[in-house]
């Protein structure tokens, strides 16, 4: 996995790569420790820079996930839960209010925050730890159905890439995907322009080599080899 930093252009209205990564993590602990939820800013901070289950790994601040959570405040994405044994402030995610969707598709849409793009079959295998799932086949109508909401979709099916068996999934949340680089399979060729002098001083030498092949060549036919 590729460390990445924790901000990056963005299309307007859509979360930075940090606000999607703290909202997939308040998803996750919320469904997979409910004990220690909602989380302390100590906590998301570890939970976002976490290395395992997630996808780019990222190398956040206190300051940038303060930065994060006040984007998704303002989104209405998530809130700050001051309960009366709280002695710091904490976190909890508000998706339904933007999103309404069940359990599944909330731990599914989870997982695509903190990993990425992922085939139906991987997104099953990775979200069990949060939730109880159904059938890889009830999974694509979930995934369908968030992709066909009236009011936009918040996931998309990716083009199968040349060499992969399966498609992908993605979130939207983040805006539109990137037009993903050609698969390791897929061949990719390169072409090299000269400049004009080098390329004259290229042709010159091939032509030097030729000639000096032509007298080796003759040598050693006189020295009857």
């Amino acid at each position: 996995m590729d460390v990445i930093p924790p901000s990056s252009p963005r299309e307007p209205g859509a979360l930075s790569a940090l606000a999607a990564r703290v909202l997939g993590c308040l998803i996750e602990k919320e469904l997979a420790t409910p004990d220690i939820y909602p989380l302390t800013l100590n906590a998301l901070v570890n939970a976002c820079n976490q290395k395992s289950n997630r996808d780019p790994v990222m190398e956040a601040s206190a300051r940038e996930v303060e930065a994060a959570l006040d984007e998704l405040r303002q989104a209405r994405l998530a809130v700050v839960f001051a309960g009366a044994d709280a002695r710091v402030p904490k976190y909890k995610q508000k998706l339904d209010a933007v999103y309404p969707m069940d359990a599944v598709a909330r731990a599914l849409l989870g997982e695509l925050l903190l990993r990425g793009p992922q085939t139906t079959a991987g997104l099953r295998g990775n979200t069990e730890r949060l939730h109880p799932l159904p059938a890889t086949e009830e999974i694509e109508a979930v995934l369908a159905d968030l992709a066909g909401r009236p009011s936009g979709a918040i996931v998309r099916k990716l083009a199968r890439q040349p060499g992969q068996k399966e498609a992908r999934w993605t979130q939207l949340l983040t805006g539109e995907p990137a037009e993903e680089a050609p698969s390791v399979s897929e061949p990719v060729t390169v072409k090299m322009v000269l400049p004009t002098e080098v390329d004259q001083r290229l042709a010159a030498l091939e032509m030097e080599v030729k000639a000096l092949r032509e007298e080796m060549a003759a040598f050693k036919k006189s020295l009857g080899g």
